[in-house]
């Protein structure tokens, strides 16, 4: 928090694009700090009967920010404009810092002994990630295939890195070992490969097609993750109870219905059948997120609690990253190099439907890897 609070304060007044894109790459790494061992935090801090709970109330919070933020931070750029987002960023890090220090407390001793990871196998990963996100931002140029294949190419390098080494980053036994983990992370890599840019394709829909203005689109827009926020812990309470995977495949399969209903949008699609649409796959999500993260945590031992909760942070990151992949490449074949202003809704319209039966597609073969990953055995 320390790290993100102070980054955000020098991006609030940084005259240079080059060096703010440098502070913003530091934040990036205090957010990581956060949000990989939040829910290792959380998950050791309560009993096991009482983690779908836990857990479901940090998903609720999450969304509640997510709905929350684009709405404020739009208001903001609009009325004080952008550096404000920042200084606002900083005040509230500097709040939460304290709150941190005052109320974490201290961490148990543990007798597991510290070792230094390889450091060539985690440059091997950075550079991984590098290259896909930045091939993917320029799609379909040859050189972006070529970039991501060789993404690929290092991820695999780094894979077979960890797999030789005795302290690895990342424990790949947990993947071939470990069905209910490696099939809960595959699905929720799939999920939000599916969903992520759902906002982002609704968004110029509404401006493009509709003429919403920002602040109406943004409105309509927020229906979904206030639904997430409120259902989420209630599916996370139901998790303690119930089979995760039930009620995360259940509510893969309602997203999976949604996406397939986004996929017929018109210029004469009315408003309120989009809300409801949006309210659809919000509460799917809701059903989905919770238990899958009860059951990621729950699958493995609680030294290993930091690892899972990093893992499903990275999941959810790639598939942030697939997913606007997924859509630029829609946008690239439909739309060519030109600008949204000039093309004709036909084209646009185009691009979003295939953009959303891809997603609807992949939100199905998520379906599979949520059902069959087995049952997962309560330890109270």
């Amino acid at each position: 928090m320390l790290l993100f609070t102070l980054s955000s304060l020098v991006c609030s007044f940084i005259p240079s694009g080059s060096w703010f894109i440098f502070f913003r790459f530091v934040q990036g790494i205090g957010a990581s700090f956060t949000s990989a061992t939040g829910a290792a935090i959380m998950v050791s801090s309560f009993a096991p009967q009482y983690r779908g709970r836990v857990l479901g109330i940090s998903v609720s919070a999450v969304y509640l920010g997510l709905a929350v933020g684009p709405f404020v931070g739009g208001i903001l750029t609009q009325y004080a404009g952008w550096r404000s987002i920042f200084v606002t960023a900083f005040v509230l890090g500097v709040f939460i810092s304290i709150i941190s220090f005052m109320y974490l407390g201290k961490d148990e001793k543990t007798e597991l002994k510290a070792h230094k990871p390889k450091l060539y196998g985690t440059l091997f990963y950075m550079a991984a990630l590098v290259l896909l996100l930045m091939g993917s931002s320029d799609i379909p140029a040859l050189k972006a295939w070529l970039m991501m294949l060789g993404g690929v190419a290092m991820l695999l390098v780094f894979w077979m890195i960890e797999r030789k080494s005795p302290h690895p980053i990342i424990e790949t036994k947990l993947f071939t070992h470990n069905k209910l983990f490696a099939f809960s992370n595959l699905a929720a890599l799939i999920n939000y490969s599916a969903t992520f840019a759902i906002v982002f394709l609704l968004s110029l829909y509404l401006h493009k097609i509709q003429g919403f203005s920002p602040q109406k689109a943004g409105t309509i827009l927020i229906a979904q993750p206030v639904v997430m926020a409120i259902f989420s812990p209630f599916a996370g309470r139901l998790s303690d109870k119930w089979q995760p995977r039930l009620l995360a495949t259940t509510g893969m399969s309602m997203i999976t219905l949604g996406l397939t209903a986004f996929a017929f949008l018109s210029a004469t699609t009315p408003i309120w059948l989009m809300v409801i649409l949006l309210v659809w796959v919000g509460f799917g999500f809701s059903l989905f997120s919770s238990p899958n993260m009860n059951t990621i945590m729950s699958s493995v031992d609680k030294k290993l609690y930091g690892l899972a909760s990093g893992t499903a942070a990275t999941m959810r990151v790639l598939g942030q990253m697939v997913s606007m992949t997924i859509a630029t490449l829609f946008f690239s074949i439909f739309l060519g190099k030109n600008s949204l202003d000039v093309v004709s809704n036909n084209q646009f319209l185009m691009a979003v439907k295939w953009a959303f039966i891809s997603f609807a597609i992949l939100s199905a073969i998520g379906i599979y890897f949520s059902m069959s990953r087995g049952k997962m055995e309560r330890h109270h």
